[in-house]
């Protein structure tokens, strides 16, 4: 079947913007102290939404602003927050998005990671425009000593909120597991966003071989490497938690433009058509997928016609040459023939629908001709150490 080239990546764009956002509040990240919120609270940086500007929005503090802003600051110091992960993982990049901050943004950030063996009993509540942390707020976060984290990013300078530069992308090398962050602001100004871009970290060892688990989800380590089109919704939507929020929620991809003229189907009802999208993911660990949920919840007049799901098992060494090449590899091996999908609905296929029984760490889910997918689900067991390949055997989590 013929697949269309993906659009070229700008020059700006890091290649870690594919990886899972785990401080996203619709993760469960969540900002748990921030010395000062007099013009717009912390919790903004976490929003799943883009910023917004609406330039007659006012508070009773001063101008309104879809982010984290401080006061002008006239005291020692900086500010900063610290943000709690709604999924423990390893960080690879980091975007500080300044949208709308032209005037006020903060000029340099840095930032510190933590991981904490217990969760703060402490956080932020309702709409915190105004205010600053208390005496007994700033004592009881003393106590994390944020202050002597390791640094994920040095101080660095921020570009203004302009559509053209308000991104600052950041590399990450840190090999460590994370769970909260300490975000600082030198002196003080404005964020609009702050996206974590890793991968969730879970510890197997507690989980049983018995235990059926959903091998992809990004809760368990699952990751998107790679995707034909992402027009409307980026594949990694579909490891998310719960069942999606809308269609914004989930992978989307353009129509495609080498469908027929006229439409013909085969005796199943399935489209026969040219052409086909795709997705890979690597699984959380390596495993035996024994059921899939192909869910197309709010894809109404937008669903894809069928879909079928492949596997393979595959070392690092054999990730690299596959993603090099596009995932255009040899190995991979049919787990679900070609279904016929229907909109807004749960799709479960079980044992009587999967042709593959044996280990798998990567998958991918091929759609035709076009459409979206809100979730997809591979509930299996994992796979004990001996039967992952050389070097994919998960590695013990390295705490800082």
């Amino acid at each position: 079947m013929a697949e269309r080239r993906a659009a070229a990546k700008t020059a700006t764009e890091p290649d870690f913007l594919q990886f899972n956002d785990l401080a996203c509040e619709a993760v469960g990240g969540k900002v748990i102290f921030a010395t000062d919120e007099w013009f717009a609270p912390a919790a903004n940086l976490l929003k799943r939404e883009s910023p917004q500007f609406i330039a007659s929005a006012f508070t009773e503090f001063g101008k309104w602003m879809d982010g984290w802003e401080t006061r002008r600051k006239r005291i020692p110091g900086h500010d900063w927050c610290i943000i709690q992960l709604g999924v423990p993982g390893q960080i690879y990049g980091i975007d500080v998005d300044t949208s709308f901050f032209t005037g006020n943004h903060s000029p340099y950030v840095s930032i510190q990671a933590g991981c904490l063996d217990n969760t703060p009993n402490f956080t932020l509540e309702g709409d915190r425009t105004g205010m600053a942390a208390s005496e007994s707020q700033l004592a009881a976060v003393a106590k994390l000593g944020s202050e002597a984290w390791p640094e994920l990013l040095c101080v660095s300078q921020l570009k203004p909120g302009y559509s053209d530069c308000c991104h600052n992308y950041c590399k990450v090398n840190f090999n460590h597991r994370v769970t909260h962050l300490r975000l600082n602001m030198h002196p003080d100004g404005g964020i609009a966003r702050l996206r974590v871009y890793g991968v969730g970290q879970r510890d197997w060892s507690s989980v049983s071989p018995q235990q059926d688990v959903d091998l992809v989800a990004l809760t368990n380590g699952g990751v998107c490497l790679g995707y034909s089109d992402a027009h409307f919704g980026h594949p990694r939507n579909m490891i998310g938690l719960g069942r999606a929020v809308n269609m914004a929620d989930g992978w989307e991809t353009a129509r495609r433009l080498d469908r027929p003229k006229h439409l013909q189907v085969d005796k199943r009802g399935i489209l026969q058509v040219p052409g086909w999208e795709w997705a890979v993911f690597r699984l959380g660990h390596p495993g035996v997928i024994g059921s899939i949920e192909v869910d197309t919840n709010h894809f109404k007049g937008n669903f894809p016609d069928s879909c079928k799901i492949e596997v393979c098992l595959l070392t690092p060494e054999e990730e690299a040459q596959c993603i090099e090449a596009r995932w255009n590899s040899g190995k991979w091996q049919v787990l679900l023939p070609p279904q016929k999908l229907w909109p807004h609905h749960r799709h479960l296929y079980g044992a009587a629908e999967l042709t593959r029984h044996s280990t798998a760490t990567h998958v991918r889910l091929i759609i035709a001709p076009d459409g979206g997918v809100s979730r997809l689900r591979l509930w299996g067991r994992a796979a004990p150490a001996s039967a992952a390949p050389a070097n994919q055997k998960t590695p013990a989590m390295s705490k800082l």
